[in-house]
């Protein structure tokens, strides 16, 4: 039972640093493409470098390090109703727009430049 009350006020605790993440980026970053990825996933990888060369700037969130960052991509997952049991990176939240690369990697970048263009108009 104490084993029980410690997790749940474990996982209380990393989703209220969560939602806090999440109204403090909201202000502060309103501007900016947020990637949240690892830097072991190769598409994690080859977006920095599409962003890059499309002179978009960006935060990058590596979630293997950083676990607070990781609880807050997972809540705004889960604001914007898109299931995390078929998670796949790199997760983007474009000003609040968010969307992930579900496995076509070429059809991700296309709509993600499709949303670069659609900013920049």
């Amino acid at each position: 039972m104490k084993y029980l009350i410690i997790v749940v006020l474990f996982l209380t605790t990393l989703q209220s640093n969560a939602q806090e993440s999440i109204h403090q980026t909201k202000d502060s970053k309103k501007e900016k493409m947020i990637v949240y990825g690892s830097d072991s996933c190769h598409s994690c990888l080859d977006t920095k470098v599409f962003l890059k060369e499309k002179n978009i700037k960006f935060t990058y969130y590596d979630i293997d390090i950083n676990k607070i960052k990781e609880q807050e991509m997972l809540a705004k997952l889960q604001k914007a109703n898109i299931s995390i049991h078929t998670l796949s990176l790199p997760v983007i939240d474009n000003k609040g727009d968010i969307f992930l690369n579900k496995g076509n990697f070429d059809e991700f970048l296309k709509v993600l430049g499709e949303k670069i263009k659609k900013d920049e108009n």
